[in-house]
């Protein structure tokens, strides 16, 4: 009987990182050494051909060896006996979702997974918005738990688990996440000598209350928005990086609105991919896309789409160019209240970043168009039971650092984060809570960001408007003992400079 040298693992086995279909599966076979088995009556089959260009796609190497079927077939045989002493894909999946479970257990939002030739897989949960490294294993180990998750438990996914190329996720089915979960958002990319995967936790927060406030929000900031939410055309936007918890603002915006309308306003999202669910909105997902301009693309149809669906509300979770921005210009300017986020470093520099991304200095500038500007980040709590006053710790600090809180509150009304105890997990802070910044447009204030002049319309807002600042906002609440200055500092900047 002919038989080939590999000793590798068929990638093309049934559960294998590569989908193939079964009458593929036939007639070729591909491991993970490189080594490609193809029917010698099958050399130039269309379907094998496509195998082969997807491989040379993905930049994989491969090496054909064309062979008897007899030799296809012992070679998935071989792996199937040999895949006995390893974890099964079932075994993979109740790992994971022990995993998940354990996130759950300390607030995690986020799960890392690092696989990595050199340095294995490194598994890290982002708590309180640091990374916590909690476990290591071996890369194997890595490669099957990613391929589990992605395959096996994700329900909005490509096909097959591809470790070197970019791929989205979703995992929403109830019975594989933990209960106080909505879903589990996938995010895959390669790296140097592996690849990563996240997963962001989007934790249910179905029966809560959609008051800002106990987001952290103050009485000022809820004002804006209820201002916002009451005009009946224009676009909202709220800016900040990554994390920030704009989603989370938004969702409890969308569904306030829904709630003192009595499902009178049809409210519709188009996302990619929906995070939150949002009772009573009709939220429209953009599907996964192989480059970054059919991402876009896809994302323009959809928001096209949107609205020729008579809503009263559209929410496009972010403007990423110029064509979405116009399209959201666009169903402001034909009669809908528009809700959107953007990356940008404030509520004003919105403005800058819709001008940068290409949008006509004139519309961006309209406050019959652009009718609200927010931006939020979000920063740790100290712990209430290890807080400690900053007058009974000033050794720890440097006398710039003690002049800079001096500047803005008394030492005596200050606290810092304390050693840590069993109530905080030792870290000191006990969740996290919103700093922000709600503007309300109108004419004096867009025609003095038309006219380039940022701090004459920061005086103008703060002082004729009553504006908070992020950095006044974490300043009260420094002052109420919520939180550490010098952690607020790593966030909002340096205290003392409230104009900026």
């Amino acid at each position: 009987m002919q038989r080939t040298e590999s000793t590798g693992t068929p990638l093309t086995a049934r559960g294998g990182e590569m989908h193939i279909d079964e009458d593929l599966r036939q007639i070729l076979c591909y491991m993970d050494d490189g080594i490609l088995l193809v029917s010698k009556s099958h050399a130039y089959n269309p379907h094998v051909r496509g195998f082969m260009a997807r491989l040379t796609h993905l930049k994989r190497t491969f090496q054909v060896q064309l062979v008897d079927l007899t030799v296809i077939e012992r070679a998935y045989a071989d792996a199937q006996t040999s895949s006995a002493s390893r974890p099964s894909s079932s075994q993979m999946q109740m790992d994971a979702k022990e995993i998940f479970g354990q996130a759950c257990a300390v607030g995690a939002s986020d799960i890392h997974f690092r696989v990595s030739k050199r340095e294995k897989t490194q598994l890290h949960f982002r708590v309180n918005g640091d990374l916590e490294q909690v476990a290591e294993h071996s890369e194997v180990f890595g490669e099957q738990m990613c391929t589990a998750i992605y395959q096996a438990l994700a329900d909005v996914s490509d096909a097959t688990f591809e470790k070197l190329s970019r791929q989205d996720a979703r995992i929403s089915a109830k019975t594989k996440i933990p209960a106080g979960l909505d879903g589990i958002r996938i995010a895959t990319s390669p790296q140097a000598d592996g690849f990563v995967m996240v997963l962001r936790l989007l934790y249910d927060s179905t029966g809560e209350s959609n008051d800002l406030v106990g987001l952290g929000m103050n009485e000022n900031q809820k004002t804006s928005y209820e201002w916002m939410k009451s005009q009946p055309t224009g676009i909202n936007i709220i800016a900040g990086p990554t994390g920030s918890g704009k989603s989370t603002t938004l969702k409890r915006v969308l569904s306030s609105i829904i709630e003192e309308s009595r499902g009178r306003k049809h409210v519709l999202t188009v996302e990619d991919p929906p995070e939150y669910r949002i009772v009573g909105a009709v939220q429209t997902p953009v599907t996964n896309a192989d480059t970054e301009e059919e991402r876009s693309r896809k994302f323009q149809q959809a928001i096209k789409a949107a609205m020729r669906l008579d809503p009263d509300v559209i929410m496009i979770g972010e403007v990423r160019d110029a064509p979405s921005g116009s399209l959201a210009i666009q169903a402001a300017m034909t009669g809908h209240q528009v809700w959107t986020t953007v990356h940008a470093n404030s509520a004003f520099a919105i403005v800058d970043r819709l001008i940068d991304l290409g949008l006509a200095p004139n519309l961006v500038t309209d406050p019959t168009i652009i009718t609200g500007l927010a931006c939020q980040r979000l920063i740790k709590v100290l712990c209430p039971k290890c807080k400690a006053p900053l007058a009974d710790n000033l050794r720890r600090y440097t006398p710039a650092q003690i002049e800079r809180v001096m500047s803005v509150l008394p030492v005596g009304d200050v606290f810092v984060r304390g050693t840590g105890c069993d109530h905080c997990r030792n870290s000191g802070n006990k969740g996290r809570t919103v700093v922000a910044e709600t503007v309300q447009t109108d004419d004096h204030l867009m025609t003095l960001l038309r006219a380039h002049d940022r701090r004459e319309a920061l005086e103008y807002w703060k002082d004729a408007r009553g504006g908070y600042t992020m950095r006044d906002h974490a300043v009260q609440k420094i002052r109420d003992g919520l939180v550490d200055p010098f952690q607020a500092e790593s966030i909002v900047g340096f205290l003392g400079d409230l104009r900026g």
